[in-house]
C-alpha cells in the first residue's frame, strides 16, 4: 500500500479522497493555485504545493507542475479526482512513465474510453447498445449542419473530450445547430484543449441513469447498480439519487451486464461509470463512459455501504476485488442535491463572492466511514466560512447526500435538510432543490431530462415554490417577533408609562416587490417565555408553536402542532432593516410585524418603482469579459449578440433583447464585471 499520494484537484473532492487516504494511514499532499492559497483541502492535506496562478491553464492543468509536485514531495501515486487531468490520457501515461501510480485506470483505457468517438465504436463492437449518430470529428459548421438534417432532429452536439455539462448542445434546427458547434469547439478547447465535435440523435423523453463499475487487475468486474441522473439543467446534473425509480430488475441487470462487458472489453481497472440514456419502454442506449470518479458517487456508496475512493486507491496498488456481483448489497434509498454558487432567481448565474455565513446542516454520516444503520445526512464540501467562492472554477458550494429506508424517506430527510443549510454572502441554488423536491411528479418519479425545462422554462422565480401551508411563514414571523417583544418588556429601566408592551394583536405584513402587501391579523395567546412556547392564532387557524431557539439565530428549530420543523428567519438587511426574513421548504417571504395602528399607516405609504435601467446592457453575473461584438452607432435587432462573458468555466452570451443602436462601451474586453455592472448603452 502507498505511504504518500498527491491529489492533482480542488475543493470537496481533494477533501473527499483526503478522508479516506487519513482513514487507511496514508499521507496526503495537495495542490493549489493563487486563487484557493485559504482552501480547505490545503488546510487538511499533510503538505500542500503551489501549482501557479489562478487560471486552470496555469494550475491545475498544468501537468508538468503536478508531476513534478510529486516527485518533489516523494508521493509515490496520484488520484486525479474529477474534471481537471482525470480523463487526460496523456497525464496518466507520464505519471506512469515517471515511475509513479496513476490511481485510475490505465491510459490505454482511458484513450478507449475518454473518446466518446472512439468508445462508441468499442461499444458496438462489444455488442453494447448504441444511439445513431455521426461518429467522425466534423470539421466546420456547414457540415455539422448538413450532418443534423441527414440524422433528423433534434441532436446532440457534443465535444469528444467533453464533461460536466461543457461542450455539448441540444439543436432543434439549422441555426442552433451552426451556433451550438461553434459554442462547443470553444468551450472544449478552452476547457479540455481537445476542440473535436461530434452529432447523434437526441433521444426524446430520455432518462439518464448510470452504471457504476469497479474493475481490478486481475481482469474482475462487477457493477454497482445504477444511479438515476435525470433532473438536470443546460445538460448539468442537479439532482441524483440511487436506485432508479424508474427501471425494472430485468433492464437494471441487462444494463449492468453491458456496463461489464463494456468495462472488460477496455481491460478496465478502476471506478469508472457507463452511463446510458433510457427510453419510455425501457430501451436503453450507450452515453458514454467517464473513466474516473463522478461527482455523484456518494449516494452508490450509501446504498452498498463501499468506499468507492478506497477501493480506487486498492486496486491501484495492485489488490483484487473480493466480491462477486452477488455480493455487492443495495440497501435503503439515496438522494444527493448538488449545493452550486448561482442565483436561480436571475436564470442560474453564477454568483461568486464571500461565504459570509455557511453552516451546513447537521452530519449524521460521513465520507470514508461506516454507514448508520438508520440512515442520516452527509455534507461533502471543500469551503469553509469566510472562504471565497472564485470565478475561475466550477459553481459547487457542496453536495448534500442523504440515504433513507426508501425513496419517500429520502426525500422528506432531504427537504429538512436544505432547510437546515444556512450560506450568506452568494446566492445558492437551494431555493430551486427545495421546489424540485416539492414537485410532484418528482415525489412520484414521474419525470425524464426535460423535467426542468418543461416546468421551469421560462425561468425559476418565488412564485414556483409554493408552500404547502404558508400561513405557517405568518405564524413564524409573529411568534419570532412577539419573543423580541417580550425580551425588551424585560429590560430594566424603562420610562414609567412609555415601557415596552407586550400586546396580544399584531399584524403581520407580507410584503411584495409591487407594492402589493397582504396583511395577516394575528392574536397570540398563553405565550410562555420560560419554555418558548405560544397559540399563535391567524383565520380562526391555531399554530401551537414551540421552540427554544435564541433570538438572532438564523436557524430555529421547534414544533407546531406537535411536528417538528427547521426554518430560516433573519434581518432582511440593509435595504429594510425592519423587515424580517422567513424560510422554509425553499418558499421565502419578507415581512414585517407591527401593531394595528402602524399596519394601518402602511397602507398609506406610496410605493416607490425600481429606476428604469432598461437603456443599458447589465451585466447579469460576475465573471470575465471576453468578447464585445459591437460598437458605438451599430444598430443591432432583437436576439443578436451583444457580448460574451465567462464564469465559472461557461461561456455565457448577452443578447439584445430588442431593436435599438448602440450608444456607449463602458466595459472593455478582458475586464473582470461586478453583478449589474453596465457594459453598454443604447440610443
Amino acid at each position: 500500500m502507498f505511504k504518500k499520494i498527491l491529489i492533482a484537484n480542488r475543493g470537496e473532492i481533494a477533501c473527499r479522497v483526503i478522508k479516506t487516504a487519513k482513514k487507511m494511514g496514508i499521507a496526503t499532499v495537495a495542490v493549489y493555485s493563487e486563487a484557493d492559497k485559504d482552501a480547505r483541502h490545503v488546510e487538511i492535506a499533510d503538505e500542500a504545493v503551489l501549482l501557479g496562478p489562478a487560471p486552470s491553464r496555469e494550475s491545475y492543468l498544468a501537468a508538468d507542475r503536478i508531476i513534478a509536485a510529486a516527485q518533489a514531495t516523494g508521493a509515490e501515486a496520484i488520484h486525479p479526482g474529477y474534471g481537471f487531468l482525470s480523463e487526460n490520457e496523456d497525464f496518466a501515461r507520464r505519471v506512469e512513465e515517471e515511475g509513479l501510480v496513476f490511481i485510475g485506470p490505465k491510459h490505454a483505457s482511458i484513450a478507449a474510453m475518454g473518446d466518446k468517438i472512439a468508445s462508441k465504436k468499442l461499444a458496438q463492437a462489444a455488442q453494447v447498445n448504441t444511439i445513431p449518430g455521426w461518429n467522425e470529428a466534423i470539421e466546420t459548421p456547414e457540415a455539422a449542419m448538413q450532418i443534423a438534417r441527414d440524422i433528423g432532429y433534434p441532436v446532440m452536439i457534443k465535444a469528444s473530450a467533453g464533461g460536466g455539462g461543457k461542450g455539448l448542445r441540444v439543436a432543434f434546427n439549422d441555426k442552433e445547430a451552426f451556433e451550438g458547434y461553434t459554442s462547443c469547439r470553444n468551450e472544449a478547447r478552452n476547457s479540455f484543449g481537445d476542440d473535436r465535435v461530434f452529432i447523434e440523435k437526441f433521444v426524446e423523453e430520455p432518462r439518464h441513469i448510470e452504471i457504476q463499475v469497479l474493475g481490478d487487475a486481475q481482469g474482475h468486474v462487477v457493477y454497482l447498480h445504477e444511479r438515476e441522473c435525470s433532473i438536470q439543467r443546460r445538460h448539468q446534473k442537479v439532482i441524483e439519487e440511487a436506485p432508479s425509480p424508474f427501471i425494472s430488475d430485468a433492464t437494471r441487470q441487462a444494463m449492468g451486464a453491458q456496463a461489464v462487458a463494456l468495462a472488460r472489453a477496455v481491460n478496465y481497472q478502476s471506478a469508472g461509470t457507463v452511463e446510458f440514456v433510457v427510453g419510455k419502454d425501457q430501451s436503453f442506449y450507450f452515453l458514454e463512459m467517464n473513466t474516473r470518479l463522478q461527482v455523484e458517487h456518494p449516494v452508490t456508496e450509501c446504498i452498498t455501504g463501499l468506499d468507492l475512493v478506497e477501493w480506487m486507491i486498492r486496486v491501484a496498488a495492485g489488490e483484487p476485488l473480493p466480491y462477486t456481483q452477488a455480493q455487492i448489497p443495495r440497501q435503503g434509498w439515496a438522494i444527493e442535491c448538488r449545493i452550486n454558487a448561482e442565483d436561480p432567481f436571475r436564470g442560474f448565474l453564477p454568483s461568486t463572492g464571500r461565504l459570509v455565513t455557511y453552516r451546513p446542516p447537521a452530519a449524521t454520516m460521513e465520507a470514508a466511514a461506516p454507514m448508520p444503520p438508520n440512515g442520516g445526512v452527509r455534507v461533502d464540501t471543500g469551503v469553509v466560512e469566510g472562504g471565497e467562492i472564485p470565478m475561475f472554477y466550477d459553481s459547487m458550494i457542496a453536495k448534500l447526500i442523504v440515504h433513507g429506508r426508501d425513496r419517500l424517506d429520502a426525500i422528506a430527510k432531504m427537504r429538512e435538510a436544505l432547510n437546515g443549510f444556512v450560506i450568506h454572502g452568494i446566492s445558492s441554488n437551494i431555493p430551486f432543490q427545495a421546489a424540485l423536491l416539492a414537485h410532484p411528479k418528482f415525489v412520484a418519479g414521474d419525470f425524464n431530462t426535460g423535467f426542468i425545462a418543461e416546468h421551469y422554462g421560462q425561468g425559476f422565480s418565488a412564485a414556483d415554490v409554493p408552500h404547502d401551508d404558508p400561513l405557517f411563514l405568518v405564524a413564524l414571523a409573529a411568534f419570532v417577533r412577539r419573543k423580541a417583544r417580550e425580551r425588551a418588556a424585560g429590560i430594566s429601566g424603562q420610562l414609567a408609562g412609555h415601557g415596552v408592551k407586550t400586546l396580544p394583536d399584531l399584524v403581520v405584513v407580507v410584503l411584495g416587490a409591487d407594492g402589493e402587501h397582504r396583511h395577516h391579523a394575528v392574536h397570540i395567546d398563553e405565550f410562555d417565555p420560560v419554555s418558548g412556547k405560544a397559540d399563535v392564532v391567524i383565520e380562526d387557524r391555531h399554530f401551537a408553536i414551540q421552540s427554544a431557539s435564541r433570538l438572532g439565530e438564523t436557524l430555529m428549530a421547534g414544533t407546531c402542532n406537535g411536528r417538528p420543523f427547521t426554518a430560516q428567519i433573519e434581518r432582511a438587511g440593509a435595504k429594510n432593516p425592519l423587515a424580517m426574513r422567513v424560510a422554509h421548504n425553499g418558499t421565502r417571504i419578507e415581512t414585517l410585524v407591527l401593531l394595528p395602528r402602524a399596519a394601518e399607516l402602511l397602507k398609506l405609504m406610496p410605493h416607490k418603482a425600481p429606476p428604469d435601467l432598461s437603456r443599458f446592457l447589465l451585466s447579469p453575473m460576475p465573471g470575465l469579459l471576453v468578447e464585445l461584438v459591437v460598437q458605438p452607432g451599430q444598430k443591432v435587432l432583437a436576439g443578436e449578440r451583444l457580448a460574451v462573458i465567462e464564469a465559472m468555466k461557461m461561456e455565457n452570451i448577452l443578447t439584445a433583447t430588442q431593436d435599438g443602436t448602440v450608444g456607449e462601451l463602458l466595459a472593455k474586453k478582458g475586464e473582470s464585471l461586478a453583478v449589474d455592472q453596465p457594459i453598454l448603452s443604447f440610443e
